[in-house]
């Protein structure tokens, strides 16, 4: 089921006021219930793949809760981890790996005979296997004790809001509030209705409608060169950007509801001032599982500086296949992997020192951008040394260059990750600054594609909106500017962003599914 979606509309109408009606000893059962009832909607054939991680996983935590053995607990673990990444490569790389292995095979003279599966990738599949088996993890480190309530560990797993496309959440942080008891607040409806309001117009308005030029552009490259590949790969860029913050901000608005809080997956990312900063500031919940289950277990930063700059291309490689069975997909990860290890030698040289930093930051830094160190010094009374608003607002504009590299690298990287395949990605890179043959800048862009020049510069002032509703988040936050605002002003806003869902979303033949279901 969608959260763009009449059903979606009805399903939380209904599910709601039952919740909050049933006494909270049944609320995980009401909860479950639902949110199998979300899967199934659509895809319940693969609903028994959620069932039986959960029964594997809730078994195997339960084995090693009473088990002390180190052999023993460490089988245990490789039968969870077995079990889940068994399933998940059985759907989403069997294919890929077999084919690849044909083509080498064949290149060699052999034969390869072994078919392909025809079997359909269960939507959600990457997410729910990262989270159930994290927990199984966290319970062979110690860090949490096993779960006995079956139907609570059952909820963790399946949790509708953030069950196909994440955040992908923690046992330490979101079991404890199954047991909370909570009450229906206004105040807490409010923030997630407006968070849900947000993704909604993220969604229909900006997302789907960049998306039009996107396909129309990335369907067939070959039929364009310059500007129109340059644009279309800047409009994915925040096509994907709202797609999937779009989510995760229905997802935190429908769990605030509930009285749940889920993590912050997207912290305005388009202003990291490097790489490094940029993979702190998206997909947060991804990051930071590679970080602990895969970084950190690799030795970190606790290692030889070689090594160190292996970890961090392994775990920027594995990103990349996570996000699909393809080599666009590798490549898209091996760049990132690229670009955050030249960061990390070119930090290096400058500051041998301090280049590797803790095993828990290595890789992932805070997701608040670093404070320019001539930025927040107080001058001693008297030194003569305070800036003059010239200097401010200088100091102001530094940054700038770096987030304008560090977009650029971003944005050569989507280029493999949106194509359709490696053919079309080098096509595009080879001709994005290819002008020969254009034939007028608003030609193939707003005539040909979007259907008016108009709907052209709406696309860009959406865009401009975005950036302006994320500096302002990134500032004051957003919730705090609703309090602080006149309610005259605040419902204003409202009725504008109902109206802007309403009648210039797309719907029907327009509407586009979320991009990350696919994963």
């Amino acid at each position: 089921m969608s959260f763009i979606s009449p059903e979606y509309v009805l399903f939380t109408a209904v599910f709601f006021p039952v919740y909050f009606v049933l006494p909270h000893r049944f609320r995980w059962l009401w909860l479950l219930v639902a949110s199998y009832f979300f899967y199934a909607y659509g895809h319940g054939q693969y609903l028994w793949i959620i069932v039986l991680t959960t029964a594997v996983d809730y078994i195997v935590s339960r084995l090693l809760s009473r088990t002390e053995d180190p052999r023993q607990r460490k089988l245990l673990l490789v039968v969870s981890i077995t079990l889940n990444l068994g399933i998940l490569f059985t759907f989403k790389y069997f294919n890929f790996f077999s084919q690849s292995l044909e083509t080498v095979f064949t290149q060699f003279g052999f034969a390869y005979n072994v078919g392909a599966f025809t079997l359909a990738l269960p939507i959600g599949i990457s997410f729910y296997t990262f989270q159930s088996m994290a927990y199984t993890i966290d319970v062979y480190r110690r860090k949490l004790p096993a779960e006995k309530h079956a139907g609570i560990f059952a909820t963790f797993v399946a949790f509708f809001p953030q069950l196909v496309a994440g955040p992908i959440e923690r046992a330490p942080h979101m079991l404890p509030q199954y047991r909370r008891l909570v009450h229906f607040d206004e105040t807490r409806a409010v923030e997630g209705l407006r968070r849900i309001l947000w993704g909604f117009f993220k969604k229909v308005v900006i997302a789907d409608r960049l998306a039009i030029y996107v396909n129309a552009v990335y369907n067939s490259p070959q039929e364009y060169s310059g500007f129109p590949l340059i644009i279309a790969t800047f409009f994915f860029a925040f096509q994907i950007y709202c797609d999937f913050s779009a989510y995760t901000d229905i997802a935190i608005g429908t769990a605030r509801i509930m009285g749940f809080d889920l993590m912050e997956n997207f912290r305005q990312p388009y202003f990291s001032r490097s790489i490094r900063e940029f993979w702190s500031r998206w997909h947060i919940s991804l990051s930071t599982w590679f970080r602990d289950y895969l970084y950190i277990p690799l030795g970190g930063s606790r290692v030889a500086f070689p090594r160190y700059l292996l970890n961090l291309f392994i775990v920027f490689l594995v990103s990349g296949l996570w996000h699909g069975a393809s080599w666009t997909f590798v490549i898209w990860g091996t760049l990132h992997g690229l670009y955050v290890v030249g960061e990390a030698w070119w930090e290096h040289r400058r500051q041998p020192a301090r280049a590797q930093g803790s095993p828990d930051t290595g890789m992932i830094d805070s997701a608040a951008p670093a404070q320019d160190a001539s930025e927040g010094a107080q001058s001693e009374p008297g030194s003569g040394s305070a800036p003059t608003p010239a200097a401010s607002g200088i100091r102001r504009l530094l940054p700038l260059p770096q987030i304008l590299i560090t977009f650029a690298a971003v944005g050569v990287a989507w280029i493999f990750f949106r194509a359709n395949s490696f053919s079309d990605a080098t096509y595009i890179l080879s001709h994005l600054f290819s002008f020969q043959h254009e034939g007028g800048l608003t030609d193939p862009f707003a005539v040909g594609l979007l259907g008016s020049h108009i709907e052209f510069l709406v696309s860009f002032g959406l865009i401009g909106l975005l950036l302006l509703v994320d500096a302002l988040d990134a500032k004051i936050g957003l919730n705090n500017l609703f309090r602080l605002s006149p309610k005259g002003l605040r419902w204003a806003v409202y009725y504008g962003v109902v109206a802007a869902v309403i009648f210039s979303g797309l719907y029907g033949t327009g509407a586009q599914e979320f991009i990350y279901f696919q994963f």
